[in-house]
This record gives structure tokens, sequence and C-alpha cells, in this order.
């Protein structure tokens, strides 16, 4: 019953936005909708998530996760049923700010109490593997599903399937999981300024990148918000030095396998972006296929990240979750560099690309999760999982933003038209080169330090 629980709140957060993206056309017919209001229809609910994730992690290991993640998995229900009254584009954006909320109370919380059901290092990785499969299968097949629903029904439904998953989720954890022990939990006040410093700096840091994909390197708006988040993590971290009860510990972070499970994560999350991003790009717009043959281009990354769930427990066992976990990351890095230098030679360098990061970021996104949780104390364990998951979505967005960055000032004219010069189509791949190997070696920085980090606690744990 709790894992059935648990991997219904990983299906919600990997299905939620992956559906939503085939009804933006319809929405935004249906709802006289501007292109910068379906951008926030989406991006609400990505900036909301990120953004209160640690302050709902730190609350969580305060006042208990369970009882956090059951008044989380209410208000997503809730903000389900109200997709059903939405009449303009505000009122969407609204529903999608609170289902973010919900969701930055029950993720970081659904890891920390998948590893607080096993004692075993083995069945956590497979209990962890077992509830990221279950995402995995509704992120590759959502879009496909979300698709036919539309052919018979409103796009309405496609929010309202969240109310079952809700449902299934609330009864899987009020049932399958016990009450939160006090010893496991902590009893410190809440470091509100830090919270609000955290939650706005994670926020801004979100929001930058999509404002120079969107306004290009010469936009003074993103610049503005790039500076403001910079400024916002100094005042973060200057707040959580001398806070007697701080938010977050900063030595937490600096334990080996909490910072090298970030590092992994971060490397994980920069090279998937980016990657992603890219593909996407040269699919359509350079090499001219229609989304259906860009789709089918994308099915050895679906393949392989459904495919290897069973393949990711022997794996760890053989090797030891430390190796595993900067293998996997190396995988990551590895596909990004081969895109990034023999991608425009053909497809079959493509997919073997997006086969080494889904295989790399398979194992990574258990393994690092892991270790994180492992190196830090059971009263700590939220925040832990909210550090990982807030890693991810911010080195994506990072991802998402140097690609598109380096692509608006390297190719000349709209992008997205068609019957592009053989000029813009030579200022498309090296753009592409650029962006790729910029984020390859800032990927295979993180690796290397994380590597640094692992080495030395395996002295310690011996």
């Amino acid at each position: 019953m709790a894992l059935a629980g648990l991997s219904a709140i990983f299906l919600f957060e990997m299905l939620d936005n992956s559906i939503l993206n085939v009804a933006l056309p319809t929405i935004g017919r249906e709802l006289h909708a501007s292109t910068t209001g379906l951008q926030w229809v989406t991006g609400a609910y990505a900036v909301v998530f990120g953004g209160l994730m640690l302050a709902f992690g730190a609350i969580a290991d305060r006042f208990g996760r369970r009882r956090i993640m059951l008044i989380g998995l209410v208000l997503l229900g809730l903000a389900s049923l109200a997709t059903a009254f939405v009449s303009t584009p505000e009122q969407l954006i609204a529903v999608r700010v609170a289902m973010g909320v919900a969701a930055a109370m029950t993720t970081p919380g659904s890891m920390a109490l998948a590893f607080r059901l096993f004692d075993e290092e083995s069945l956590r990785v497979r209990a962890l593997t077992l509830i990221t499969t279950v995402g995995l299968v509704g992120l590759a097949f959502g879009p496909t599903v979300g698709g036919f629903v539309l052919a018979i029904a409103p796009w309405q439904v496609l929010l309202l399937i969240n109310v079952p998953i809700a449902v299934l989720a609330f009864v899987g954890v009020r049932v399958g999981i016990a009450r939160d022990v006090a010893a496991d939990l902590h009893r410190d006040p809440v470091d509100v300024l830090g919270a609000v410093l955290g939650t706005a700096t994670i926020m801004l840091a979100l929001v930058a990148p999509t404002l120079f994909v969107n306004a290009g390197a010469g936009s003074w708006l993103a610049w503005t918000a790039t500076a403001a988040a910079v400024l916002g993590a100094i005042a973060f971290v200057v707040r959580e030095r001398s806070a007697r009860h701080p938010l977050l510990d900063l030595a937490l972070i600096a334990r080996p396998l909490v910072s090298s499970g970030l590092a992994f994560k971060a490397a994980a999350g920069l090279a998937t972006a980016g990657l992603g991003y890219m593909v996407t790009l040269q699919l359509q717009l350079d090499w001219g296929w229609p989304p259906a043959l860009a789709a089918i281009g994308l099915l050895p990354q679906v393949v392989v990240l459904v495919a290897s769930g069973p393949i990711v427990n022997p794996f760890v066992q053989r090797v030891g979750i430390d190796r595993a976990a900067w293998i996997s990351a190396m995988a990551v890095v590895l596909g990004l560099a081969v895109y990034s230098l023999l991608g425009s030679f053909g497809y079959g360098w493509v997919a073997i690309a997006l086969v080494l990061v889904s295989a790399g970021m398979r194992v990574v996104g258990v393994v690092a999760g892991v270790n994180v949780l492992r190196g830090l104390p059971k009263n700590r364990t939220t925040i832990g999982a909210a550090l990982v998951d807030t890693a991810t979505e911010v080195s994506s967005a990072v991802g998402i933003a140097v690609t598109g960055t380096i692509l608006a000032a390297l190719f000349t004219g709209d992008i997205v038209t068609s019957n592009w010069s053989s000029v813009q189509t030579a200022q498309f791949q090296q753009a592409v080169t650029f962006a790729g190997l910029a984020l390859t070696v800032v990927a295979a920085m993180l690796v290397g330090w994380g590597i640094v980090r692992v080495r030395r606690a395996e002295p310690r744990a011996s």
C-alpha cells in the first residue's frame, strides 16, 4: 500500500506537465490565452514547485513528513477538481500554482518516506527504482495518452485525472505508512526569513532562464532576474550561517555523501535538459522532421528509461552504490559529449547519445538520491530529498538557458521559420556544438568534484 501511494505521487509529478503540453493549443483557443499566458500555464507550476520544495522539506522534518504529505494530497485533489470550473487563463494559472504548492508538499516526502520504509540499502534502491519507474512510464506515455483523450473529451479531463491519482496516493500513504515518530523529527523553530530568501532565490533562478530563452542574451529583465537570484543566494547563505536555527544547515551539504549526490544529480539535470532541448530543435527545425517522426526519433530514450528498471538494482549490487553513482553520472556526460561532437553527422549518433544519457540518468536518479539521504541524520531526510529535487530543477533550467542563450547569440533570423539558408544551418550546428560542449565541461566538472567527495566519504564509512 505504501509503495502504491508513493508511486502515485511520483506519477503525478512526471505526468502533470507532459500530458498538459499536448493540450496547450486547445487551451489557448478555448480560453483565448496569449502566448505568454500559455507559457505560464506550465511555467507557474514549475516555478512554484521548485521554489517551495526546500521550505516544505524543512517544515516536514519538523511537523511530520506523512502529515504534510497528506495535506498536500488533499490540496492536489481540490485544485484538480477546480479545473472543471476554469473559464479564463488567469484562473487556470491559479490552479496550476495550487498544484505546484501541492507538489512541493508531497514530492520530497515521497523519497524520504520510501527511504524510511526499509533499513537495508538494496531494498531502498529497489523501492526507489519501482517508484521512479512508475513515474517514467507516465512521462513516456503521457503525451500519447493526452492526445487520445483530447480526441474524445475536453482538455479539463487531463487535469481531472489527478483526482483519482491523489485519492490512491492518500489511501496508500494513510494506510501503508505509520505515523511519524517524534524521535525522527526535530522541534527547532521555523526559519521564516531563510524560507523566504531560499524560495525567492530558487524562483528567480527558475524564471531567469525562461527570460533568456524568450528575450535573448540582451534582455535587461533576464539579467536583472539573474542578478537578483545571485544576491538572493548570497543573502540566503549569510542568513543560514548566522541563524540559530537555520532552515538548511549548510554543514549538512558539506557532508561527502550529500555533496557528491547533489553534484551527480546537478550534472545529470544539466546534461539531460540541454540534450533534450537541442535534439528537439535539431530533429524538427534543422532536419525538418514532422512532430510524429520526431517523437519516434526520441523512442530510444523512452525505451531505455522504462525498460532498464530491473537492471538498476543488480548493477548497484555488483559495483557498489558509490561507484554506481559516478559511473552513471559519467555516462550522462559521455552521451552529451557524443551528441555535441558527432550529432550533426547523422541520427545514429543522436540515438547513441540518447541511450547513454537515459541509461545514466536511470541509475543516477536513484542512487544519488539514496546517497544524499543516507548521508543525513534521520530528522533531516525530507529537506535532503528536497535538495535533490531542487538541484535537478535548477540545473535543468540552467541547461536550457545556456543552450537557448548560445542559440540566440549565434543564430541570425527567426529560428522557427522553415527553409533555413545554408548559413543559418551552419550557425545552428555551430551553436549546438558550442552549447553542448559548454554543458559537457560543466557537467564533467560536477561529476569530478562528486567523485572526489565520494572518495573522502569511503574512509569514514569503512
